[in-house]
């Protein structure tokens, strides 16, 4: 199970104008929130919080330290600014020892599919993640997905994994497609371009001899 650590403050102005003054002193406005407890409005150091969601993904746990506490939380949603992506705002979840909680969890395409390497296929991927509901106490970072007797045609679908025991379910559908090997792809001509057919050779057409002729 990967983590990552994280300080955080308590933030007790909120509203509009409070969120823009600590972005302007490089803060982050942010709230934790979870199962039996009120939300609580946070601030964090904003240098910090990119460098963070820089190497993480959602099933990232993060050890958050607020208040003298060590809280474990998942980041669940990140408001970036539409033009600049500087972070807005950032909610976490505070995990509970017995609650299961959803999650996607990535996949790991391990080794070199049959029909790639040796039929000069090309992989085709339809999903790069699966919403799973687990177990907080052991979240997996990734899912392994094994694609080296993969031949060419032959889709993986999500029925097909081996999952890690801390997955409780899968919620996607199990005969979703994962990835297929497809048939390379034929050479065509160019969009816009006319071919031209190379001229025939020319007949050579003799002037009969007046031998012939007799």
């Amino acid at each position: 199970m990967a983590s990552k650590n994280l300080t955080a403050q308590p933030r007790t102005e909120t509203g509009k104008g409070a969120a823009r003054t600590s972005r302007r002193e490089g803060r982050i406005p942010g709230i934790i929130y979870g199962h039996g407890r009120d939300p609580q409005p946070l601030s964090l150091d904003s240098r910090e919080v990119e460098k963070l969601l820089g190497s993480v993904t959602e099933s990232t746990v993060i050890e958050l330290a607020l208040g003298g506490r060590t809280l474990r939380t998942l980041v669940r949603e990140v408001q970036r600014h539409p033009f600049k992506r500087q972070v807005l705002h950032i909610d976490f979840q505070e995990l509970v020892a017995g609650e299961h909680i959803i999650v996607n969890i990535p996949l790991r395409f391990v080794g070199i599919a049959e029909g790639v390497r040796v039929g000069g296929g090309i992989m085709d991927t339809t999903l790069r993640e699966l919403e799973c509901e687990v177990d907080p106490s052991s979240i997996p970072d990734h899912i392994d997905v094994d694609i080296t007797d993969l031949g060419i045609g032959h889709p993986l679908h999500v029925r097909d994994l081996t999952l890690p025991p801390s997955i409780l379910k899968v919620l996607d559908d199990e005969d979703a497609s994962i990835v297929v090997v497809a048939p390379p792809r034929m050479e065509t001509p160019v969009a816009g371009v006319e071919v031209i057919a190379a001229p025939a050779e020319p007949e050579v057409i003799r002037k009969a001899k007046a031998d012939d002729d007799e």
